[in-house]
């Protein structure tokens, strides 16, 4: 594997080892640093990276009895799963109708299986591992644009009636507007059984789970290359670790880890602000019932109330290396668009994230050689996918392959242009689309 070096998105805009300045660290549990790792260590299975998808494979590893190392370059939590919107979905990030358009009805119906047990799996493990993270109920699916309401209407009646799905309702514009304190929205729908969180409190909770178990667990020890196949060799800055598995959990951080999946998980940025506390009144107009939301713009505003009544707004991205010099005034346009009423509210905190996209949207799982594993690409919708590609990739090391299969069997593309000209694509189809939800 080709060495990883000290850029890309993994370095361009947080210091080495510090989480960022945002809400969620302003407001995070407390938990101990874990130590950098250095000498010759051996395990079952070296895990790298520690957001969701490595935190979760940790912890169900160490729970089945394997001998465990995770690592990150950074602190746990500290990318894009202790930065994101916290939105716990039910469901897969391409609906059902192209799903079974793409694979058929049955491998359709795996898949949003798959989908219900990843947001079921989140809601076990906090309450088994009394996780504080705000846990709330609810997703609204907005539309803004009028003429996507016949769809969102008929895909509610297909998950009824196909799926057996009842948490999902369809809304008509009066009560999207009374949920949703916003003209910017004509109807939507409803998914009572998804729901909102704080990521980063998740993310910090599955780390103490997993510690707990037994994994052992080191931060600020980037990978500089792995090598070699039973056992695999993983090479770090002051040190060296032997598996007999090594699973990459990096999403868009992998850099040129292993050029395969470079090639198709693209990382790109996002953006979100947090208000100051909101006024209860003004609290209740934004959001009625304290769902979260996620509209049907090509790039997603998507906003939810923090436990103390913050409005948190994502919205906006680009696909260089560098954010924004200035993210809340970047976010505040996106925001005012759909919430004018905002326009005097002081903004406290603006933070940026890097995810990381596939071709079809759909993640990226595939078994690399005997003994690597990787999983990534959730393309913004990793709370509950990413924690279950943990479990899904442990379950494969035990021996339980049907999960995983389900996912690899997925078709995923390189994105065309090769390393030199795949970022200049990207853009030029973003900003293609971006433009297509101003028209």
């Amino acid at each position: 594997m080709a060495a990883i070096g000290k850029q890309g998105f993994l370095y361009s805009n947080d210091k080495a080892g510090e989480y960022p300045d945002s809400y969620y660290h302003a407001t995070a549990n407390a938990i101990p640093k874990f130590p950098r790792q250095s000498g010759e260590e051996t395990a079952d299975v070296c895990v790298i990276g520690a957001g969701y998808t490595g935190l979760s494979s940790a912890l169900h590893l160490a729970k089945a009895g394997f001998s465990v190392i995770l690592l990150d370059a950074h602190r746990v939590g500290w990318g894009a799963s202790g930065r994101n919107g916290g939105q716990v979905a039910t469901d897969q990030r391409c609906d059902q109708s192209t799903l079974e358009s793409q694979y058929g009805k049955d491998h359709a119906r795996e898949l949003w299986d798959i989908g219900l047990a990843a947001n079921q799996l989140c809601k076990k493990l906090i309450k088994q591992h009394k996780i504080d993270c705000d846990l709330t109920p609810g997703i609204i699916h907005a539309d803004h644009r009028e003429r996507n309401l016949k769809h969102s209407q008929a895909y509610a009646t297909k998950l009824q009636n196909e799926y057996d799905y009842d948490a999902i309702e369809y809304l008509d514009q009066a009560e999207i507007r009374r949920l949703v304190g916003s003209e910017s929205y004509f109807g939507g729908t409803l998914d009572k059984e998804a729901a909102h969180l704080h990521p980063l409190n998740f993310a910090l909770g599955l780390a103490k789970a997993a510690h707990e178990a037994g994994a052992i667990i080191y931060e600020e020890s980037p990978v500089l290359e792995y090598s070699g196949d039973k056992p695999v060799t993983v090479t770090l800055e002051n040190g060296t670790i032997k598996a007999t598995h090594v699973l990459l959990a990096c999403n868009g951080y992998l850099d040129k880890l292993n050029r395969k999946v470079a090639s198709r998980v693209m990382p790109i940025n996002n953006y979100m602000v947090s208000t100051a506390p909101l006024p209860e009144a003004l609290a209740l107009e934004l959001l009625r019932e304290n769902h979260a939301v996620a509209d049907s713009r090509f790039v997603v505003n998507y906003f939810r109330l923090s436990a103390d009544r913050r409005l948190l707004f994502g919205g906006g991205e680009n696909y260089s290396f560098q954010f924004p010099a200035d993210i809340k005034n970047f976010v505040r346009g996106h925001m005012l668009e759909v919430y004018p009423q905002l326009a005097q509210t002081p903004i406290d905190y603006g933070w940026g994230g890097t995810l990381a996209i596939t071709v079809s949207r759909m993640p990226y799982f595939a078994k690399l050689s005997e003994n690597v594993l990787s999983a990534s690409g959730y393309s913004g919708h990793g709370v509950a996918m990413a924690t279950f590609a943990g479990k899904i990739m442990a379950d494969m090391i035990g021996g339980k392959l049907a999960q995983f299969d389900t996912m690899a069997d997925l078709r995923t593309y390189p994105f065309p242009g090769g390393e030199v000209m795949r970022l200049p694509l990207l853009v030029l189809a973003m900003t293609y689309y971006s433009l297509r939800d101003k028209l």
